[in-house]
C-alpha cells in the first residue's frame, strides 16, 4: 500500500517568509530544489499561486490538466490537490499565503472572494498573461522577494498591496465576461453563500431545495442564479463538489473505497461505485490506478 499523499502547511515549506508563517515566496527553481516532495501529488492548507517565466510541462489541479509555459499563472485555494509533470527545466515565482494574512493587516480576507480564480468551482484557475503585461507581473514578484529579504515592520503591508495589485491585473486579463462574485450584487452574495454552504454540507446535503431553504429562496431561484452565472444547475454544482472530494480521497491510497463511501454518506459501497462511474466513466479503483500506476 502506497503512503498517503502529503498535506503541507506553510511552515512545512522552505522559502523566504515573513516571521509569522502566514506568507512565503520564492523563485520557483529554488523552491523546487528545497522542497522535493512537491514534485509529487500533494495538497496545501493555504492559498498557492505560481507564475512561470520558463519551462514546459503539465500542471494537474484537482485532476484537470493545464499546460506549463512561460507567462502562465496558476491560482489554487486551500484543500486542492495537485501535481507537476515537467518536461524541461522550469523557473518563475511561487507565493503561498494564509487567508488570515490579510486579516492580520486589517484588510479583510473577503477581498479574495472577489477574484474568480480562487473559487473552488472556477474553471479559470490558470491563465496565460499577455506578453505586454508580463513585465508588470515580474516586477510585482521581485518587489515581494525584496520585501521578504529586507523585512521591516511595513513589509507585510507592502506585500499585501502588491498581491492585491497582482490579483487585479490577472482578473483584468480574464476579460469582462468572466463572472465575478462581488459583495455588492444581491445575486452574487447569494451565490457565494450557496458555495459556502456546499463546502460545509456537501457530505450530508445533496438536494438543491435544502440549500435554497437555508438561503430563504426557492429552488427555482437558486437554479436560475446558477444557470445565469455559471451555466450549470444547482444540482450539478453540488454533485461536482461530491465527485471532487471523492477524487481527492481516492488518490489517498490509505483510504479504502468502502471508507470513502462511508465518509461521503453513501448508504453502501456499491451505490457509491455506480454514482462515481456514471459521472466520471471510471470505477473508483480504475481512477485511483491512474495516479498509482
Amino acid at each position: 500500500m502506497k503512503k498517503a499523499y502529503p498535506t503541507f502547511d506553510i511552515c512545512n515549506l522552505v522559502a523566504s517568509k515573513i516571521s509569522n508563517d502566514l506568507f512565503n515566496a520564492d523563485r520557483f527553481q529554488g523552491y523546487l530544489m528545497n522542497n522535493p516532495p512537491i514534485k509529487h501529488i500533494h495538497k496545501h492548507s493555504f492559498y498557492h499561486l505560481v507564475y512561470f517565466t520558463s519551462g514546459k510541462g503539465q500542471h494537474v489541479i484537482d485532476f484537470k490538466s493545464y499546460p506549463i509555459e512561460p507567462g502562465c499563472i496558476y491560482f489554487m485555494s486551500p484543500g486542492q490537490v495537485h501535481n507537476w509533470e515537467f518536461e524541461s527545466d522550469v523557473d518563475g515565482y511561487v507565493v503561498n499565503f494564509s487567508a488570515t494574512f490579510f486579516d492580520k493587516l486589517f484588510l479583510s480576507s473577503f477581498a479574495i472572494d472577489q477574484f474568480p480564480f480562487f473559487n473552488v468551482f472556477s474553471s479559470e484557475q490558470m491563465m496565460k498573461i499577455k506578453e505586454v503585461t508580463r513585465p508588470q507581473m515580474i516586477n510585482i514578484f521581485e518587489v515581494i522577494l525584496k520585501e521578504l529579504k529586507n523585512e521591516t515592520y511595513q513589509s507585510p503591508m507592502m506585500i499585501a498591496a502588491e498581491m492585491l495589485r497582482l490579483f487585479v491585473i490577472a482578473s483584468r486579463e480574464m476579460g469582462p465576461d468572466v463572472p465575478v462574485l462581488t459583495r455588492t450584487s444581491y445575486n452574487s452574495v447569494l451565490l457565494k453563500q450557496f458555495f459556502d454552504l456546499i463546502q460545509d454540507h456537501f457530505k450530508d446535503m445533496r438536494l438543491p431545495k435544502d440549500y435554497a431553504a437555508l438561503l430563504y429562496i426557492t429552488s427555482n431561484h437558486l437554479n436560475f442564479l446558477c444557470k445565469e452565472q455559471l451555466n450549470m444547475s444547482a444540482g450539478e454544482i453540488i454533485r461536482n463538489r461530491v465527485l471532487l472530494e471523492a477524487k481527492r480521497m481516492l488518490v489517498n491510497y490509505e483510504l479504502s473505497i468502502a471508507n470513502i463511501a462511508m465518509e461521503l454518506n453513501f448508504f453502501d459501497t456499491s451505490y457509491f461505485i455506480k454514482f462515481f462511474k456514471k459521472y466520471t466513466r471510471f470505477t473508483p479503483e480504475a481512477f485511483r490506478k491512474q495516479y498509482y500506476s
